[in-house]
């Protein structure tokens, strides 16, 4: 292992292989049969495909494991067992073949979304991958190759999972469309999220071409600080003469994919290979250009530490604008907000999430310490809750270690951590937390009660603290240093002895710092003048951050002022936008140019629903009826009207998905409350069945799973037949169900043939029901070919199933009157390998 990890650090070239289930169709994987139980039938087939790309040049081969978890494989195929053998088979393989030859583990997502976007535990998932991993490194595999990961949570589990299971060399790779995630992360913040989680390689594959996949790839290679694996489709499927085919042979695929090698491409990628459509021809090529460049150039080195959510990204430290943490979700002396955290309630909080994100914070730290608190049970909560209402990224702040240990188990990404200091046991039980999670960290100069003045006992007690960090093998780049800033009132070299400390920090160390500020000014008058008065200071010996009240109209002019003068707002943009126009002596200042845009005036109902605030939307329904609303007005004035902003939102990609289940989910529960009523009045009115399934073969289902919500949520009745499903019963369903329509869904390009089975039973019958299609790896063109309605996402699904029952008459009730704009919501295009 350590091997692969070192050639790696040689700066060698190491050309992957390409698609594993293009190859096994060739050799007799039929349409919408089980690849993983294929390979246990026919290992000979198996070790053909290996050789082959050996022959052709690969030095990593992949193990045929994408789908080999416990959630993917057949009934009665053991998961451990499996992945020994399949890593097993490629290392005999490999054995065999007379030159060094590395084996690189596959593991593809579950299919499943971790809470709160679905209901699987992280816990449950890393056992899930160290299961997984454990058994492909007893079968002989050299590396773990995370790939076409969409949801970079999921991917931060297989990291954990490899820790785990010996901390064997990993590549963790992602796959975009448009530049982002499925679940809304951009390039950068899935870079620096592997990153920080201490990725050997970070990669994309799948989803697209090497010519499509190029903008991102030029983003990937200039972000990531470590080497790069780039492996593209062979162009974009489509289909001909009834089967799947991808459009690019051998010599078109390899000059496009050997650019991203080019030290001109930021360095260029040490790694490159092939996925969909892919052969040992394509790695043959690729391989002629691949191996006639120069050596790759060096990595970009990380200059600060950078923090993460799903969606949001904040960088500190050098070259970057001084930052604000927002202080703000914090019990001491707030009694509202000490009362609220107690009944579990967040209004408070996430109002004040709201407001510091207006108020132009950068991260929000997030305390819920008082007496009466159980912060092992509050801090997650509010820290989900708080995830899924602001793309900020958040800083964890507790003394509680259990406490962060468990937010840490449900944050997306890379959260602060606040803090670690000299303390007995911390550092020792923190810091590995911190590696192994991908946490950035405040790191305090503080060991015993008490408090060290000069600068000099400072960079002592952080130079013991670094020297045990590197010992527990926690990187340094996951630290800031906080300065520990004391009381001017009680200690005058206070002011002096911090700056001292500041300066050696950053500029002996070349770590960022960042300070608690309001600590300056403590029992004097005149406190917001003092503190900003220090902060200027501050940021002048070198400081990145501060943790503040970003509404503070006093430390919003010193940070836009220091941005300004440091030359981090080009053309003084944000500056003249926040004080254009003010008078000489006026203090309130304009909004952040980084605030969050307002929701548009609607009524407290419908801004649950937009906000996905499912807590408590079941009493403000019960309000508008006890008020005397007329329940189809609700949903049809105010439901489905909040709905249709969110598909627009989606749509724009002001909202991602996150956004999208959780809307769904609370228009769910608000449904719920009328539905006895609506079906009351209407005496018993049959609403519109939409029969919903996934192809026969196909085990993925999360697609299929949200366009059946946001239908059942559009006034649509919905008989969800699971996934896996064969034509005929889908039809048999249908019939026996009076469905107005059909929905297919499909993954992969080796079950999609299957849609056009249902679309034929349909017809032959002379059946009524319009099939409507949709999935990672469909197309308009595929669905006309078979005779189908193609919906590309989730809102668009409600719209076409709209549109297809409109000259019917047969439209759910009430919706005649409402344009909704809709969206259907589609896994990444394509599944790993084919």
């Amino acid at each position: 292992m350590d091997n692969f990890r070192r050639r790696l650090a040689q700066g060698a070239r190491l050309l992957f292989d390409g698609a594993m289930g293009t190859m096994l169709q060739v050799r007799g994987l039929s349409p919408g049969q089980n690849p993983e139980l294929f390979c246990l039938e026919r290992p000979d087939i198996l070790r053909a495909v290996h050789a082959e790309y050996i022959r052709a040049g690969a030095d990593v081969i992949t193990t045929s494991t994408f789908g080999g978890t416990r959630f993917k494989l057949p009934p009665g195929i053991e998961a451990r067992e499996f992945n020994r053998r399949m890593a097993g088979e490629a290392r005999r393989v490999v054995e065999e073949c007379g030159r060094r030859v590395f084996v690189a583990g596959s593991v593809g997502p579950t299919g499943k979304f971790l809470r709160p976007l679905g209901e699987l535990s992280f816990t449950e998932m890393v056992e899930a991958f160290r299961e997984q991993i454990r058994g492909l490194l007893e079968g002989g595999a050299d590396l773990v190759l995370a790939e076409t990961h969409f949801d970079i949570a999921e991917a931060r589990a297989v990291a954990v999972a490899a820790r785990r299971e010996g901390n064997p060399p990993l590549g963790l790779s992602m796959t975009y469309e448009d530049g982002r995630t499925l679940t809304g992360s951009t390039v950068a913040v899935c870079a620096a999220t592997l990153a920080n989680l201490g990725a050997d390689l970070i990669a994309m594959n799948c989803g697209q071409g090497p010519l499509e996949m190029r903008g991102a790839a030029l983003e990937l290679l200039r972000l990531s600080p470590v080497p790069v694996l780039i492996q593209p489709n062979a162009g974009l499927p489509r289909l001909e003469g009834g089967e799947t085919v991808f459009p690019l042979g051998p010599e078109e695929f390899a000059s496009p994919t050997a650019d991203f090698a080019r030290e001109d491409f930021h360095g260029g990628a040490q790694c490159l290979g092939g996925c969909c459509g892919t052969t040992p021809a394509h790695i043959a090529a690729l391989g002629k250009i691949f191996r006639s460049l120069p050596p790759p150039g060096p990595r970009p080195a990380q200059a600060g530490i950078t923090l993460t959510s799903r969606s949001g990204l904040t960088r500190i430290g050098f070259g970057q604008p001084l930052r604000i943490i927002g202080e703000r979700i914090n019990p001491t002396g707030k009694k509202q907000l000490s009362a609220e955290l107690k009944d579990g309630v967040f209004t408070t909080a996430l109002r004040f999430a709201d407001e510091q994100a207006q108020g132009g914070a950068a991260a929000l730290d997030v305390n819920v310490g008082a007496p009466m608190i159980d912060e092992t049970l509050c801090l997650p909560a509010l820290v989900e809750a708080l995830q899924t209402r602001v793309a900020l990224p958040l800083s964890v702040d507790s003394t509680n270690m259990l406490a962060v240990e468990k937010v840490l188990r449900v944050y997306p990404a890379s959260p602060l951590v606040n803090s670690i200091s000299g303390e007995e046991g911390r550092l020792e039980f923190l810091g590995p937390l911190c590696r192994d999670f991908g946490a950035p960290f405040i790191l305090l100069p503080l060991r015993g009660k008490k408090l060290p003045v000069l600068a000099k006992e400072r960079i002592a007690i952080l130079e013991e603290l670094l020297g045990r960090m590197d010992a527990l093998g926690v990187p340094r780049f996951l630290a800031i240093v906080d300065a520990l800033v004391l009381a001017a009132s009680s200690s005058p070299e206070a002011g002096g002895e911090c700056l001292k400390f500041i300066r050696y920090c950053t500029h002996t160390l070349r770590m960022p710092v960042l300070c608690g500020l309001s600590n300056i000014s403590f029992g004097l008058p005149a406190r917001e003048l003092l503190n900003s008065s220090f902060l200027g200071l501050a940021a002048g010996a070198g400081m990145n951050a501060c943790i503040a009240n970003p509404s503070n109209p006093r430390i919003r002019e010193t940070v836009d002022s220091v941005n300004l003068l440091f030359g981090h707002d080009p053309g003084a943009e944000n500056f003249i936008r926040a004080y254009a126009g003010r008078e000489a002596d006026a203090v309130k200042i304009a909004p952040s140019p980084e605030a969050k845009r307002p929701l548009p005036p609607c009524s407290e109902l419908a801004a649950a629903v937009i906000e996905g605030m499912s807590e408590g939307i079941e009493d403000l329904v019960q309000k508008a009826l006890d008020a005397g609303e007329d329940p189809f007005a609700i949903v049809r004035e105010k439901l489905i009207p909040a709905l249709d902003v969110v598909g627009r939102r989606y749509e724009r990609k002001e909202y991602f998905l996150p956004q999208l289940i959780r809307s769904a989910q609370a228009m769910q529960r608000a449904f719920g409350v009328l539905k006895p009523l609506l079906e009351k009045a209407s005496g018993g009115t049959e609403r519109p069945v939409v029969v919903m399934a996934t192809v026969e073969g196909d085990i993925h289902d999360i697609g299929k799973n949200i366009v059946s919500l946001m239908l059942g949520n559009h006034g649509f009745e919905v008989v969800d037949l699971g996934k896996d499903v064969e034509a005929g019963r889908i039809v048999e369903e249908a019939r026996a169900r009076n469905a107005s329509l059909i929905g297919l869904s499909a993954l992969m390009t080796t079950t999609m043939v299957r849609m056009r089975d249902t679309v034929e039973l349909v017809e032959e019958n002379g059946m009524p029901q319009k099939v409507m299609v949709g999935g990672a790896v469909v197309t308009e063109e595929f669905a006309r070919s078979i005779g189908a309605h193609y919906a590309p996402d989730a809102v668009a699904a409600v719209h076409l199933a709209e549109s297809l029952l409109s000259d019917t008459g047969s439209l759910p009730a009430g919706d005649e009157s409402v344009s909704v704009e809709s969206e259907t919501f589609n896994p990444p295009r394509r599944r790993g390998r084919h």
